[in-house]
């Protein structure tokens, strides 16, 4: 596979879409399963709570996973991803009813050679940002 977006189609400056990710209980605990992190406080309020969190909260690689999902879906290619770092500022807290929403946004912040992007991702949950210097370096078509 390669890129489906063309490196001289994008500029300094190009914003990708919001996308908003549901996220739920059940999310966790298959996030889990696949990660092996059994950690209770991405599932039991109970153990959440008695350590100071207000409630469930996501995986924080299960939040930094889903910022990498919005950059491959916009690429096309999960491949033309070739370097990806976040740093985590909130979590995203996951109450039992309704779960949460997570939404992330891009923009295209340099051009590098060899038809490489970096682009800066924007990750909130309600209404605070959960990922801080959140960049992918991305190879275009």
């Amino acid at each position: 596979m390669t890129a489906k977006v063309n490196y001289a189609d994008v500029e300094v400056g190009t914003e990708i879409p919001k996308q908003t990710y549901a996220v739920d209980r059940a999310n966790l605990v298959m996030y889990a399963g696949a990660s092996g992190d059994f950690n209770p406080i991405h599932w039991r309020e109970g153990v959440a709570r008695a350590v100071g969190l207000p409630d469930v909260i996501a995986h924080g690689m299960y939040t930094m996973a889903q910022g990498g999902r919005f950059v491959t879906d916009w690429a096309g290619d999960p491949g033309a991803v070739v370097d990806y770092g976040v740093r985590f500022s909130s979590p995203v807290v996951v109450p039992d009813e309704g779960g949460a929403t997570l939404e992330i946004s891009g923009k295209v912040e340099e051009k590098l050679d060899d038809n490489k992007v970096v682009v800066a991702l924007t990750a909130r949950s309600n209404d605070q940002k959960v990922l801080t210097r959140a960049k992918a370096v991305v190879r275009l078509a």
